[in-house]
């Protein structure tokens, strides 16, 4: 009796948390419907070739258009044509029931090749902005799944064929979504989390260590804040920190971030997809600084959004001064019914299902599961 076949399915994604923590998490929840997983991603995706959850991993050329010199733009071009190749092979080889992107141009030789193919493709996005690359592929994608209701720039053709799931989280953020939010006692212990990325690392190490200075000497008394740092910033970091009498622990690197998330009275960082959505899922309340300059402010509308259902505060980077966001933080560690109220706001807006929305999706698509109407 000939052998069936298990369902397979290729995901492709950057090297960034961004990308990445959301396909991890599918592949969490793909695994568990007995759907073999395979990850399709550029060359930033090396350091987690070793954790992620899948069959097999495959690394493919990408670029992303950053200028518009003609020979930057040509070299580009390039990169994804040879992407494109090296794809269309792949899945020639692998024959995955379906191909899911998470954006960015890391996901777009995958997903052409799929089409090209004519294999059944999906495209989340993360944001409450629909990206640059999203926006040419969404075209002609099968699905695109969203984050949020009301998508920025997802309209025509795309928004008919789309659907809001969520974005999906990993299973330790699920797992400590169940341990409730508990705000700071009167005259007890705070804990301060502080993270944002490796720019967002550059920038905090500037600006919170001069603002918690300011603090009141009962509340610096209590403090204890956790900080992500750059490894040329730590020695200063820790220098400010101890000539404010602060307790603090720093380092470059949290590989338990949930866990530290789940801990904190109040976090402050910069409003990524997967920082908001995990935030809002485990309900923990935030000072979010979304990243400046970026092109299509997608962290500024994340951070918006969240603030909006009163489940952070969002402060502006270019508004932001040592005595604003002191004095930002004094209040809310001096106002446990404040956090307390900002961590229901948050867990209201969390999606804890989003991966299972987003895997019966998958399941459609390979014809697991009957489609929606």
């Amino acid at each position: 009796m000939a052998s069936v076949t298990p369902p397979s399915v290729m995901l492709a994604a950057g090297g960034t948390g961004g990308h990445l923590f959301p396909a991890f998490a599918l592949a969490q929840e793909l695994g568990r419907r007995a759907i073999a997983v395979d990850l399709v991603t550029d060359m930033r995706g090396d350091r987690y070739g070793t954790s992620f959850p899948a069959r097999a991993i495959y690394r493919v050329p990408s670029a992303t258009f950053a200028g518009r010199a003609i020979l930057e733009a040509g070299r580009t071009a390039w990169m994804l044509t040879r992407g494109i190749a090296a794809s269309f092979m792949l899945l020639g080889d692998v024959k995955p029931g379906a191909v899911v992107g998470f954006g960015g141009y890391p996901c777009f030789p995958p997903l052409v090749a799929a089409r090209l193919r004519q294999i059944p493709t999906a495209l989340h996005e993360q944001n409450a902005v629909l990206g640059r690359a999203n926006r040419t592929l969404a075209k002609h994608v099968s699905a695109v799944a969203t984050s949020y209701e009301n998508t920025k720039f997802l309209n025509g053709r795309a928004l008919a064929k789309s659907r809001v799931t969520g974005n999906p989280v990993r299973d330790q953020v699920i797992d400590w979504a169940t341990q409730s939010y508990r705000p700071p006692h009167p005259g007890g212990p705070f804990s301060l989390l502080v993270f944002g990325g490796s720019q967002g690392a550059r920038y905090f190490a500037d600006a919170v260590p001069p603002a918690v200075a300011l603090l009141p000497d009962e509340i610096k008394a209590n403090l204890f804040v956790v900080q992500q740092c750059r490894e040329e910033d730590m020695k200063r970091v820790e220098a400010a920190y101890e000539a404010a009498h602060v307790r603090a622990h720093l380092a470059t690197f949290f590989a338990n971030l949930p866990d530290e998330m789940a801990k904190a009275h109040l976090v402050i960082g910069r409003s990524g997809a997967s920082t908001v959505a995990e935030l809002a899922v485990m309900g923990r309340p935030a000072i979010l600084v979304p990243l400046p300059h970026a092109i299509d402010n997608d962290q500024l509308q994340n951070a918006r959004r969240l603030a909006e259902s009163g489940g952070a505060w969002c402060m502006e980077q270019k508004d932001l001064t040592a005595a604003i966001l002191g004095q930002a933080i004094g209040r809310l560690l001096a106002s446990p019914e404040t956090l307390m109220q900002a961590a229901a706001a948050a867990k209201a807006q969390g999606r804890p299902d989003a991966v299972s929305r987003l895997a019966d999706l998958v399941e459609e698509l390979i014809g697991q599961r009957p489609r929606s109407t």
